[in-house]
C-alpha cells in the first residue's frame, strides 16, 4: 500500500502515466526477459506458493487463465508436505534437495481426478498425512495403522530421500499431465514455466524432457527471474506502456488477486 501510494503521488506530481502490474502476469512475462523467448501464442504453467495456473498468452497484454487450482497451490503442497516431514519453512527447496538422492517410484501417492484443466492438491496433502502417520503402511485413515511418534519419526528419517522424491514426483506429474491436456485442447506447443516453484530442479528437468519427447518448444526463466523479482515487474510495465495500458489514481493494490 505504501508503494502504491508513492507511485500514485509521483505520477501525479510529475504528470507521468501510472501503470498497474498484476503479480502473476509479471511471473508469466519473465519468460520474455533475455534473447531466448517464446513466440505467441504460448502456454505458461505458473506455479508458486499461492497460485497454480495454466495461462494462454496471445500477446504480452492478452492473457487468459484456462486452468487453476481449486484449493491448495503446488507451492503450498510442497511446503505443507515438508512441514509434515518435520522440515523447516520454506520446505519446498528442501524436498527438492533430498529428492535428488531418492527413488521417485518407491512410494505411490494418488493423482486427483479433477475435470478440465483445473488442479487440486488438498487430497494429495491428506494422503501424505495419513501415509506418514501410518509410518508408510497406508495412504488412508485406519486407526489400526496409526503409528506412535517414535515409529513415525524413525520411518521418516530412514526413508526421507525416497519420501521426498515420491512426493515431488507426484506433484510434478499432476502439473505436467494437465499441461499436456492443455496442449491437446489448444494446439499450442510453445510452453513456458513461471513462478517460484519453477526454480524446482525436478520440475525443470521433467518439463524440459516433456518438450523433447513431444517436439514442443520449452522455455524457463533463469533462476533469478523465477522467484519474485523487480525485472519481471519492469518488463510487464514496459509492455503495458507500449500498449498505453495506464491506470487512474483510483486504483488500489490487492494482496489476494
Amino acid at each position: 500500500m505504501v508503494g502504491a501510494q508513492f507511485a500514485k503521488s509521483m505520477a501525479l506530481a510529475l504528470n507521468k502515466p501510472l501503470i498497474a502490474v498484476h503479480h502473476m502476469q509479471a511471473h508469466v512475462l519473465a519468460n520474455l526477459i533475455g534473447d531466448d523467448k517464446p513466440a505467441f501464442p504460448f502456454l505458461c504453467l505458473t506455479v508458486s506458493g499461492g497460485h497454480t495456473q495454466i495461462v494462454l498468452c496471445q500477446s504480452p497484454t492478452l492473457q487468459e487463465v484456462i486452468g487453476e487450482t481449486i484449493d491448495d497451490a503446488a507451492g503450498e503442497a510442497f511446503d505443507k508436505s515438508a512441514k509434515l516431514l518435520g522440515l523447516p519453512y520454506p520446505g519446498g527447496p528442501l524436498i527438492d534437495k533430498y529428492a535428488a538422492a531418492g527413488n521417485p517410484n518407491r512410494f505411490k501417492f494418488p493423482e486427483p481426478q479433477i475435470t478440465d484443466l483445473n488442479f487440486s492438491f488438498s487430497g494429495l496433502k491428506t494422503s501424505i498425512l495419513y501415509f506418514l502417520n501410518n509410518a508408510g503402511e497406508s495412504n488412508v485413515y485406519k486407526e489400526e495403522f496409526k503409528a506412535d511418534e517414535a515409529t513415525k519419526r524413525k520411518f521418516i528419517d530412514e526413508n526421507l530421500a525416497d519420501i521426498c522424491a515420491s512426493i515431488q514426483h507426484r506433484i510434478i506429474s499432476i502439473l505436467l499431465n494437465k499441461l499436456k491436456k492443455a496442449v491437446k485442447q489448444t494446439g499450442v506447443t510453445q510452453l513456458c514455466l513461471a513462478g517460484g516453484v519453477s526454480a524446482n530442479s525436478g520440475l525443470r528437468k521433467a518439463f524440459t524432457e516433456l518438450g523433447k519427447q513431444n517436439n514442443w518448444q520449452t522455455f524457463i526463466p533463469p533462476f533469478e527471474y523465477c522467484t519474485d523479482n523487480a525485472a519481471m515487474i519492469a518488463i510487464t510495465g514496459y509492455y503495458k506502456y507500449l500498449a498505453k495500458d495506464f491506470a487512474d489514481l483510483s486504483i488500489s493494490p490487492s494482496a489476494r488477486s
